[in-house]
């Protein structure tokens, strides 16, 4: 397994006030995503001039805002099962798109994981 990205990433209902802030801070918006699943979720990629990212997701049926840490690895699979060996647990099932997959992961103490992987085309 290889980390290919480690940065925090912040989900809000309030994805356009948290984007201006890190704009604020130096951030640029490198791409935005929007998925729609039951609800639309728009997911942006900062990044500063130092290299420095941050991920924000716009999710308004939230009920308050989370601050995880996103890793993107080039293995989800065997990750996963490292992960799950540590006694991580999926908070919700695994999403997967023609593009990445990703499974939030909470540790024994509660703090998160956004677990991705961008698919090679």
């Amino acid at each position: 397994m290889k980390i290919t990205s480690f940065n925090p990433k912040i989900i809000t209902q309030d994805a356009d006030a948290a984007v201006r802030l890190f704009e604020a801070l130096g951030f640029e918006k490198r791409h935005e995503i929007s998925v729609v699943d039951d609800q639309k979720i728009k997911n942006y990629r900062m990044k500063d001039a130092n290299g420095n990212h941050v991920d924000v997701s716009g999710v308004e049926s939230l009920p308050r805002d989370i601050t995880t840490i996103r890793i993107n690895v080039d293995n989800f699979d065997e990750t996963y099962e490292m992960l799950t060996a540590l006694n991580l647990k999926p908070v919700r099932d695994i999403v997967e798109t023609e593009s990445n997959k990703t499974v939030m992961m909470a540790a024994p103490s509660g703090f998160l994981i956004d677990l991705c992987h961008h698919k090679k085309r």
